[in-house]
């Protein structure tokens, strides 16, 4: 099982942290692939506390980084014989470019993810059974895909106001239900499934990478909407966990149901699209 972080809501804090907790209570062995070594080891002596699992390790991974992302799967498919889980749990509300020089959202709500979930699925084939969930947000709902932009500035949106940093986060939550409706397609006739995922809003650590005044605009939203991570986490267990939703590969989870999206957050045009120039963006292909 393997959780992201950049330093945002991954693997050591937030709805990651909360979604490892239970994950190794249950006994499964948990990988937390996050940026930051210090914070991955208090939350892995914390999960050891609760759970009494010593099967939690930590493995470095920014997904900012193109480069470090292969560099993850390289390692964990050298040292790791089976995947039975892959969380794409990372996700950040922030201004600046990633090592590569994509728009930071970008970067690493979606590019990080579609390049690590590509590297890793022949071994989640071979475990066989295994589920990819991404999470995304309600906030796909007001997403947009300007394909000329993205080519021509390596961002979907960026800019020094709040309301541009909402707007180019809603447009890489669209990116996220996208490439789950494009996964879903092209792992039909093997025994991997997959799932988006809207947590509910959450009180997590997302907007930690704006300024103070950005905070400002952002936290009292948050604050208001008032579900905890351990509860955010609930809909991420049930894609992962729950027996039976299999013939839902490719759907859009809310409260632990699956729902329905809009048309353009399943346009198969657009999403063959977006996948066809991630490829290309990661050097895939």
């Amino acid at each position: 099982m393997l959780v992201f972080d950049y330093d945002s809501d991954g693997g050591n804090t937030g709805i990651g942290k909360a979604t490892a907790l239970h994950l190794a209570r249950k006994g499964a062995r948990v990988i937390l692939a996050c940026r930051n070594r210090n914070k991955a080891a208090a939350a892995i002596a914390e999960i050891e506390t609760q759970t009494g699992s010593t099967d939690v390790i930590y493995v470095h991974l920014d997904l900012a980084s193109l480069k470090s992302v292969r560099s993850f799967a390289e390692t964990f498919l050298k040292t790791e014989s089976r995947l039975d889980l892959l969380i794409n749990n990372a996700g950040l509300v922030a201004d600046g470019r990633t090592e590569d020089g994509y728009g930071i959202e970008f970067g690493v709500n979606h590019l990080g993810h579609f390049l690590l979930t590509n590297l890793l699925l022949e071994r989640m084939k071979k475990t066989g059974g295994g589920r990819v969930i991404t999470l995304s947000s309600m906030a796909h709902r007001w997403g947009h895909i300007d394909f000329n932009a993205l080519v021509a500035n390596k961002d979907l949106g960026t800019g020094r106001y709040s309301w541009q940093f909402f707007h180019a986060y809603c447009n890489s939550k669209l990116c996220n239900v996208l490439f789950t409706h494009e996964l879903a397609k092209r792992l039909k006739g093997t025994n991997v499934t997959c799932y988006s995922v809207h947590p509910g809003v959450v009180r997590t650590e997302l907007s930690r990478n704006v300024g103070l005044w950005q905070k400002i605009f952002i936290q009292p939203v948050a604050w208001l909407l008032f579900l905890d991570p351990e509860m955010g986490a609930q809909t991420t267990l049930h894609c992962a966990l729950q027996e039976g939703i299999e013939p839902l590969s490719g759907k859009y989870f809310s409260c632990c149901e699956a729902q329905e999206v809009s048309a353009h957050a399943r346009d198969d045009k657009v999403a063959l699209k977006l996948w066809e120039v991630s490829e290309k963006l990661c050097g895939l292909g």
